[in-house]
């Protein structure tokens, strides 16, 4: 699409998505979550750092996937996130690895347990059937278990909405031949809910990677991705309510090589589904939930080499399949007026069935690993208690033993004690443990090491809160100390050349979250933040602890400003700018056969969304602007970013 009509879009109806709408500022103390105590719950009635993405805000995001809505939150920064539509996305929470942050879909994790790491890919979720989220940060392993180290993210998928049918609608087209569409409805009628979604994109891409050759002949990577979920409620009686579920998830694309080295026919695809039933059983003032998950990831990986041929090999394909059971039992119980209790126990079982094979310059190469070797499982007990003052003292406190069967048992804990002054300012700390489990692959692989324990983290945080009497301003500043012993390593013997992960290495990062809102009258509102993160990694080698900065990809220092107005019940305009510093990075040179460091220069992008409604706003148009000022920067080396792009649409509700 030509940039002259998306200019002359935002010329007539102008501006991007807008992080904290007015409503979000005036209930800052009053807005309920679940995410941080398993049960709903007021922000004011808790210490953790928790950020809110609502509908509204989801809604939106214009034309942005998953990805890109993250990347606009305090905190987050998301590796790939404007590059092609089908490159992979690293999520960074507060600067942690990308399997130090555990993914939930309605507060169930979900994990891959066919990946090195097992962390769940967030590409397979569409925003469109996104009710909400919340992003919780810092340690929360006592209620969530394994690779909760720098927080939790929680989808909360869209339901019924107590109605008799409602139902929602959406169609979207813009650059790169993107197109998007969604539908959904949802209901209930006397003691039966329900609620139906599907979404569609599709994107022509661009071409993955930076070509390193002066060969004129390049493709676009593009990229599919389907999306379908079910849900069904019913009521026996009246305290009981039974909730089987279904999500299905499918992505196929093309990919490269790698840093610098195009592929003009290298081609995936992944599947991935859960399903499961939720019950909740209301004993007098007391809730019981027992539920029960399956998870499940198929990928495929590629590269027939006809069209081209950039790797040792002539053919190659790569098989993962992981499988997951989870099941989670915990009773919410009030003690008293101030005193509420949390306390259960749930079970995950993970196996794995992986195939790769190849034919290049060595011959034939396979390996192949079966879940009869590749499985693992662990128990969980847990318990959590919040008193909650009168006076507006808040203490949390909760501990965690998680049974393993490779490596044994496991402690974690938290502590953390809030006090609200005089309903404006609220004080905070937490100081709390976490930990990750050795995946399947750094187990059982040709590489594996069954002896591995499991990553131990000690998290500090504290920061103050302050929210204006007229509900006009609030501000949050957040400091916070991480470190990371028995962190897994992958290591080659320099002598008899044997790979094998290990534990060896010790991380230690910190930083501080600065974010402020103010609205100036009503429908005008600013929002701006501010992130600074560092860390360094020790390591021995030759015999020496070496220390180092080792936040690859990952800027120090970032921040943003929004401008939201609603001119009048029909009509929002909003402008976004985001910055992002310098980074340093590395990538294989495929030339010289050796890893490259180089450091990535700071960059800024401005966005700008618009949104009209009509018909009492049922149907909204809707121009969304990325990149107006068409930045060249760079996410990842050797991978190509987004210029200026922008998409306009239609969404439906009813």
């Amino acid at each position: 699409m030509k940039k002259t009509f998306f200019v002359l879009t935002a010329v007539s109806i102008s501006t991007q998505l807008l992080a904290q709408p007015k409503d979000t500022v005036a209930t800052a103390l009053d807005e309920v979550i679940i995410t941080a105590n398993k049960y709903p719950n007021k922000t004011s009635l808790t210490g953790k750092v928790v950020t809110i993405i609502t509908r509204e805000q989801l809604e939106r995001s214009g034309g942005k996937d998953l990805s890109q809505v993250l990347n606009e939150q305090t905190g987050l920064y998301i590796g790939g996130a404007n590059s092609n539509a089908g490159k992979d996305k690293s999520l960074y929470l507060r600067g942690a690895r990308v399997d130090h942050t555990l993914i939930t879909i309605d507060g169930v994790p979900v994990y891959d347990p066919s990946g090195i790491g097992g962390n769940f890919d967030i590409r397979n979720l569409a925003v469109q059937n996104i009710e909400r989220i919340e992003i919780l940060k810092g340690s929360q392993s006592t209620l969530y278990g394994s690779d909760a180290i720098a927080g939790v993210i929680n989808i909360i998928t869209r339901k019924n909405t107590g109605k008799t049918i409602t139902g929602n609608a959406g169609l979207s087209y813009g650059s790169n031949e993107t197109f998007r569409s969604n539908a959904g409805i949802n209901g209930r009628r006397g003691n039966l809910d329900y609620n139906a979604a599907f979404s569609y994109q599709h994107s022509g891409g661009i071409n993955e990677a930076v070509s390193n050759t002066n060969t004129t002949v390049t493709d676009k990577d593009g990229f599919t991705q389907r999306s379908v979920q079910l849900g069904f409620g019913f009521r026996p009686v009246k305290q009981l309510h039974i909730q089987p579920f279904f999500r299905y998830g499918h992505i196929n694309g093309d990919i490269d090589q790698g840093a610098f080295t195009d592929e003009l026919d290298y081609t995936y695809r992944q599947k991935s589904w859960q399903a499961g039933v939720r019950n909740e059983l209301e004993l007098g003032t007391s809730k019981l939930t027992v539920l029960y998950n399956y998870n499940a990831v198929d990928r495929s990986y590629t590269d027939d080499s006809v069209k081209s041929r950039n790797g040792f090999d002539t053919w190659s394909q790569g098989m993962y399949k992981g499988h997951e059971h989870f099941a989670d039992a915990y009773l919410h119980m009030p003690l008293s007026a101030t005193v509420k209790l949390t306390a259960g126990l749930d079970f995950r079982a993970s196996q794995s069935d992986q195939q790769y094979g190849s034919v290049g310059f060595f011959g034939p190469y396979a390996t192949n690993y079966a879940a009869d070797s590749l499985h693992q499982n662990q128990l969980g007990i847990y318990a959590a208690m919040n008193w909650n003052s009168k006076a507006g003292f808040n203490l949390e406190m909760g501990s965690r033993l998680n049974i393993h069967s490779e490596y044994g048992s496991n402690l974690v804990f938290n502590i953390n004690p809030s006090y609200l002054v005089h309903k404006t300012v609220k004080l905070y700390a937490n100081i709390s443990s976490a930990y990750r489990t050795p995946s399947l692959y750094q187990l059982f692989s040709e590489y594996g090491n069954k002896d591995l324990s499991p990553e131990a983290a000690i998290t500090g945080e504290a920061g103050v809160q302050y929210i204006a009497r007229d509900n006009k301003a609030t501000a949050r500043i957040t400091g916070f100390v991480r470190n990371v012993k028995e962190v897994i390593f992958f290591y080659s013997d320099p002598v008899t050349f044997r790979s094998q992960y290990i534990n060896q290495d010790k991380q230690k990062d910190h930083g501080v979250e600065l974010e402020a809102a103010y609205t100036f009258q009503p429908g005008i509102t600013l929002k701006t933040f501010y992130t600074y993160v560092t860390g360094e990694i020790t390591t021995r080698k030759s015999g020496k602890d070496t220390t180092y900065f080792n936040l690859l990809r990952r800027p120090k220092s970032s921040g943003g400003l929004n401008l939201s107005w609603k001119v009048n019940k029909k009509l929002l305009v909003s402008s976004n700018l985001q910055w992002f510093g310098k980074r340093e990075d590395a990538y294989f040179d495929n030339n010289t056969f050796s890893t490259v460091n180089v450091t990535l220069k700071s960059y800024a992008l401005w966005d700008l969304y618009a949104e009209y409604g009509f018909g009492n706003a049922k149907w909204k148009v809707f121009a969304d602007l990325r990149n107006v000022a068409d930045a060249k920067y760079t996410e990842i080396s050797g991978f190509q970013t987004m210029g200026f792009n922008g998409y306009g649409g239609v969404r439906l509700s009813f």
